[in-house]
């Protein structure tokens, strides 16, 4: 049986992707150029109907930016408050595109994910599907 070692390059608990099975709390966290957040809740999960967080895992691994310098997590997340707009995605990354909220991601298609992916790795500014965010006071 062959040990599952994870990008950290520690070896990972029999059932899980990293977990690894020793912690070194002096172990630097990985870099991450963006992380994407979608929404999983229920309105939009519904919105999917499938699970979004695995298939864009999926495509990120394609590009080859799971891992380096310009390394793209995906993360689900429960509601973020902007039903109307389902599917929704949250992105914080730390290149022009520090904050963005995309609206009606289920109606993406492979190829808009791939684009987006990229711009977020180049650096590239990012501007369709995005929702309008206003401080209400």
């Amino acid at each position: 049986m062959s040990k599952k070692i994870n990008l950290m390059g520690s070896e990972v608990v029999k059932g899980f992707e990293c977990k690894p099975k020793k912690l070194d709390p002096n172990k630097p966290i990985m870099f991450y150029k963006a992380i994407v957040y979608v929404c999983s809740d229920e309105r939009c999960a519904k919105a999917g109907k499938s699970d979004k967080a695995v298939e864009l895992r999926e495509i990120v691994k394609e590009l080859g930016l799971q891992k380096g310098k310009n390394r793209i997590k995906v993360s689900r997340s429960l509601c973020q408050g902007a039903c109307r707009f389902r599917q929704v995605v949250q992105i914080n990354s730390d290149s022009p595109n520090q904050k963005l909220w995309l609206k009606h991601t289920q109606k993406f298609s492979k190829e808009d994910w791939k684009e987006l992916f990229l711009k977020l790795a180049n650096d590239e500014k990012v501007d369709k599907n995005l929702i309008d965010m206003k401080v209400y006071e």
